[in-house]
């Protein structure tokens, strides 16, 4: 079926001995598992014995745009081939495939359109997917998706992993063969190098850390072989790279990561020339899905980036975190893959056992609006039946699903309409691919695709300004102006033709089509600025767009301190905007509504029109009661429960509850903040429209209210599993005073005096016998004498120091040597006696 020679290609490499397994799973069930680790081979190997199975071409996807070019270059290579005859690869804006090319290698992002283009994969003979691992956006969703291409035509599929992930994999596949290769295994010297400092503060990775990583470099190579230095990201690797071209001017330092061009990736991932050992600077890139030849030491930074949402404030972006276990591990395996190798890690040993296991999964982190079209576009809008391997937060589908909603991208059951149906085949976020679409007949195709393309690439402008950065792209003056202008071709060609050309510069208005939610207008004088979704930010100190009244936020990041001005949140790229350009690019977002507030416990309303949180005009009413409770709830909810007061009780009930639900679970109610707001209709409503009808809300008993969540018929066993009272030897009862809500994990204490326990040897045990009480005896002044959980040990011994210091001052009271027969009492010797 194919000239592909295994045996020459695969001459050396590990995975080899693999091979006779893999073979058997794809003829026998048409779908394996192959865990492998980094450098084994398992890329070079698979794609080509896949082939000699299948008649026709089998797709490979690698994890991004570098390593999908370094595979089909390597693997051409080893053929004798050319790229773009038996092997090529097709990437964003690059492709080198002819008509009978056996093997493409591709992106997951190149796949995925091709799927929703045509669910059968017609023309494609088998798929392999490559470095499933990482965890993907797109590759977590190729595999569900693919699985269910399964279900309508026999396609043989193979994912590859180089963790231990392959069993939940094959899962997926039903129960697909693992076929499972251990590589080459060289010894390998690992080093703890830490630094003296802290290795990230608020604004990111430290200068001084990075200083220690260039350091450590320099101290550790040798021309014994290649160092490959892992860092976070772009900036870190800019930085080492400098310092360690100081401190080491005899070696070529070459930096890797994708932002690279083509040539200078070649570079770096190709072997060294002459006999000068070389120092690569790298982001995970080279982790797993790349392989850097000639590699005998890694320092290792042990950090990683990874995407985080914050919904609150309606922000994403990449933060800096411990590196997992998993991944420290490839990297570490990268020094001995020809030989013994040596890797240094900058953290200490024990911050290894401390890290996480795996890579967080990207769905469970990142934002999903783009995910959230794939799937309305594939027929299963929030992944409802689709098999992943960790199924989309419900908060995080549900909001991106509510931002696809504004952009017309999905209607209100979150099926895909026809303007989502046209973003769906831009190869962009749904945002940028709304704003280009939209943006062509409002401004013209060039105009709206250069405004894209400086959104979609990540590019920075000194002061912030887009406006400016467009411009000095557009004359040539920016940083990497050729990767801009051939961005603006690619997205030329995706755009519809013809409308209207702007006179005046669109920059403002393209960005406002793409960030509806971040319209925002300018509060009082100073640098404040309301977002159209509710938030605030702040623009810093001498940015030029501060005299404009309406701004289109580009880019925002957390931030502290005066530079956010008190918001939380400070505006890295923003436009400006007229009003006329928010009204247009924010028409999704428009509404004329009642809107009711809470403040000094008093409700009051306006009717308002208004894009998002942003009010344009409004005219004071008078609320109806569904009006007001909805704005009490809203105020609850954005603002705490701290606004409500609590009584005595209702803080008991509150107590009781969450002790049970901590130690018990269902069906005792969560009565955490966050859980009490996400269910405030339910157990608060009559009070919400009480409020609203003028009752002060500081008069409100929650006792009831908290009644209300309780389970039937477990509900009758309250006071049984967590009473109000105890029964002490004394004859009396004393309060059980349960621990607060967000500290139920603590004992719930009984604060009794000491006379009034004589004779009690077993300490009672509440909830089900799973919770000890823990006795504060207290002298008959009522204060602690000793604090126990264990009676019978307290009577035995520190109970004698005890009475030895107490007879003396309380002789009225009984102080016996024999606690164990002693009457308990709660009154003194001398009433004891009348009595």
């Amino acid at each position: 079926m194919t000239d592909l020679d295994l045996p020459a290609i695969g001459a050396g490499l590990p995975f080899a001995e693999a091979l006779g397994d893999l073979r058997a799973a794809v003829e026998e069930r048409g779908v394996a598992v192959v865990q492998a680790p980094p450098g084994s081979g398992k890329t070079t190997l698979a794609p080509p014995l896949v082939a000699a199975h299948v008649t026709g071409r089998v797709v490979v996807t690698g994890p991004r745009r570098v390593t999908v070019r370094s595979a089909a270059r390597r693997l051409a290579h080893l053929t004798g081939t050319p790229l773009g005859g038996l092997v090529g690869y097709t990437v964003r804006g690059e492709r080198h495939v002819q008509a009978g090319t056996r093997i493409e290698f591709v992106t997951p992002g190149i796949l995925l359109r091709r799927l929703l283009a045509d669910p059968e994969l017609t023309g494609t003979a088998a798929v392999v997917l490559d470095e499933v691992h990482e965890r993907g956006l797109e590759g977590d969703l190729l595999l569900g998706m693919l699985a269910e291409v399964r279900q309508l035509r026999e396609l043989p599929l193979v994912a590859m992993s180089a963790t231990l992930d392959a069993p939940a994999i094959a899962r997926l596949l039903d129960d697909a063969p693992v076929v499972v290769s251990e590589g080459a295994l060289h010894p390998l010297d690992v080093v703890w190098a830490p630094a003296t400092g802290p290795r990230t503060d608020a604004r990111g990775v430290t200068r001084e850390f990075l200083d220690h990583v260039a350091a450590t470099t320099a101290h550790h190579h040798d021309e014994g072989g290649d160092t490959l230095v892992f860092v976070p990201g772009v900036r870190e690797v800019d930085r080492v790279v400098e310092q360690v071209r100081v401190l080491v001017p005899g070696a070529e330092v070459l930096p890797l990561h994708g932002r690279l061009a083509p040539r200078e990736q070649d570079r770096a991932t190709g072997e060294g020339q002459g006999d000068s050992s070389r120092i690569i600077v790298s982001t995970d890139l080279a982790e797993s899905s790349l392989t850097v030849p000639g590699v005998r030491l890694v320092v290792d930074a042990c950090l990683s980036r990874e995407p985080r949402r914050d919904a609150a404030r309606d922000m994403s972006g990449l933060v800096t975190v411990q590196a997992s276990r998993a991944s420290m591990t490839q990297r570490a395996g990268r020094a001995a893959r020809l030989g013994p190798g040596r890797a240094v890690r900058l953290i200490e040993a024990s911050a290894w056992s401390r890290a996480p296991e795996h890579v967080t999964p990207q769905i469970a982190t990142a934002d999903l609006t783009g995910p959230a079209l794939t799937l309305a576009a594939w027929g299963s809008p929030r992944a409802e039946g689709l098999p992943l391997l960790t199924p989309p937060p419900a908060t995080a589908i549900t909001a991106a699903e509510a931002t696809l909603r504004g952009l017309g991208l999905v209607d209100d059951d979150g099926r895909i309409t026809p303007d989502g149906e046209a973003a769906a085949r831009v190869p962009a976020d749904p945002r940028l691919a709304r704003a280009l679409l939209d943006g062509a007949r409002l401004v013209g195709t060039t105009a709206a695709a250069e405004v894209v393309a400086a959104l979609s690439d990540d590019l920075r402008s000194e002061d912030g300004d887009l406006d400016r950065l467009v411009a000095e792209l557009r004359s040539g003056r920016a940083r990497e102006p050729g990767r801009w202008r051939r961005e603006v071709e690619r997205l030329t060609r995706l755009a519809p033709s013809g409308g209207g050309e702007t006179t005046s510069d669109p920059v403002g208005l393209v960005a406002a089509l793409a960030h509806p939610g971040r319209i925002a207008r300018r509060v009082g004088d100073g640098p404040t600025y309301l977002l159209v979704s509710g938030t605030r930010a702040a623009l810093p100190a001498g940015s030029p767009l501060r005299h404009h009244e309406w701004i289109v936020v580009a880019d925002v990041a957390r931030a502290d301190g005066r530079v956010a001005a008190g918001t939380g949140a400070v505006i890295r790229l923003a436009a400006g905007l007229a009003r006329d350009e928010a009204e247009t690019a924010g028409a999704g977002l428009r509404v004329r509504e009642v809107r009711a507030d809470l403040g000094e416990g008093r409700v009051t309303a306006r009717e308002v029109d208004a894009i998002g949180a942003i009010e344009l005009s409004s005219t004071p009413v008078r609320a109806d009661a569904a009006t007001g409770a909805r704005a009490v709830a809203r105020a609850l909810t954005t603002q705490g429960l701290g606004l409500l007061t609590w009584s005595p009780s209702a803080d008991a009930l509150r107590r009781r509850l969450g002790a049970l639900h901590h130690h018990l679970g269902d069906p005792w109610p969560d009565v955490s903040d966050d859980a009490l707001t996400s269910r405030i209709e339910e157990w608060l409503g009559p009070e919400l429209h009480r409020i609203a009808g003028g009752t002060p809300i500081g008069r409100i008993d929650l006792t009831d209210p908290l009644r209300r969540l309780l389970p039937w018929p477990e509900a009758a066993r309250l006071d049984e599993l967590a009473p109000e009272r105890l029964a002490v030897p004394s004859g009396s009862t004393a309060a059980v005073t349960w621990p607060p809500h967000d500290e139920a994990a603590a004992a719930p204490v009984l604060a009794v005096k000491l006379q009034e326990c004589f004779g009690l040897a077993e300490t009672p045990r509440l909830v089900d016998g799973r919770v000890p009480v823990l006795f504060h005896l207290l002298s008959p002044a009522r204060r602690p004498l000793a604090v126990t959980d264990d009676l019978a040990s307290f009577w035995s011994g520190p109970y004698a120091q005890v009475r030895a210091e107490m007879r003396g001052r309380y002789p009225r009271h009984p102080w016996p040597e024999d606690p164990w027969t002693a009457p308990a009492t709660a009154r003194t010797k001398s009433r004891e006696h009348k009595r």
